[in-house]
């Protein structure tokens, strides 16, 4: 993860528009985090500490704090706007949350605090770490996690195909497109939207991996009955039982 994606987040105006942005280029995420609650409730249905790595606005730990009343969580994110968006997102539900400003990559980010876990889950971020911070960062979440503890990511991928990729893309953009409705002058052409993203993933030092990389990666760290749990295009959830 490269320091220039964080800060990417510590922009206020970045912040502000993270959400109704988030909801144009990726509307998936709903059924992504569906996705991520449906497979905890049904392994463990009262968790009672789940970890969220890149917290963001807190949009999935609002839905966990909900779907889990027992449950408290620790919020780890690089972006102290982005947590201080989070804590006014969850309002009363934030007394559940230890909140922690740190970097994926170090092993320092992961405190004490962090022992025994129920599940590790994310959403949209990891897609900024490389392969080698991405298997890094898997093997300390086992290590904090309790025996049959789930890894859930849901996350960005590419098509080992280029032209399918060049596919993949094409779709993104028109879909992005059609749901602007021409009221966002970033997205009223593909070619608008094209150059928008392609200046926003070199801001926000995007890196997304394989599909098959991602689940390589999850079985070399050790993790039983990897899995991908949902896909469409370019975005999938996928996970892994300690």
């Amino acid at each position: 993860m490269d320091s220039s994606s964080v800060q990417a987040y510590e922009t206020s105006a970045r912040v502000a528009a993270y959400d109704a942005d988030m909801d144009l280029m990726h509307p998936n995420r709903h059924k992504m985090v569906e996705v991520i609650m449906a497979a905890l409730a049904a392994s463990t249905p009262d968790p009672r500490l789940v970890v969220d790595l890149g917290t963001g606005t807190g949009f999935l730990l609002d839905r966990l704090l909900r779907r889990f009343p027992n449950c408290r969580a620790v919020a780890i994110d690089g972006s102290q706007q982005m947590l201080s968006t989070a804590k006014s997102r969850l309002g009363s539900l934030a007394e559940r949350v230890e909140f922690v400003i740190g970097d994926l990559r170090q092993a320092e980010t992961f405190g004490a605090e962090i022992e025994s876990a129920d599940a590790v889950v994310s959403a949209y971020a990891l897609h900024h770490l490389n392969l080698q911070e991405k298997a890094e960062l898997m093997e300390r979440c086992r290590a904090r996690l309790k025996e049959d503890g789930w890894f859930l990511n849901a996350d960005l991928v590419v098509s080992e195909d280029e032209f399918l990729e060049a596919l993949t893309q094409q779709m993104r953009v028109a879909g992005i497109v059609d749901r602007a409705e021409g009221r966002d002058p970033r997205f009223r052409t593909a070619t608008d939207t094209r150059r928008f993203i392609d200046e926003l993933q070199r801001n926000e030092c995007d890196q997304p991996q394989t599909e098959a990389d991602d689940l390589r990666i999850m079985r070399g760290c050790g993790y039983r009955h990897v899995s991908l749990l949902w896909k469409d295009t370019r975005e999938v959830v996928c996970g892994g039982i300690r």
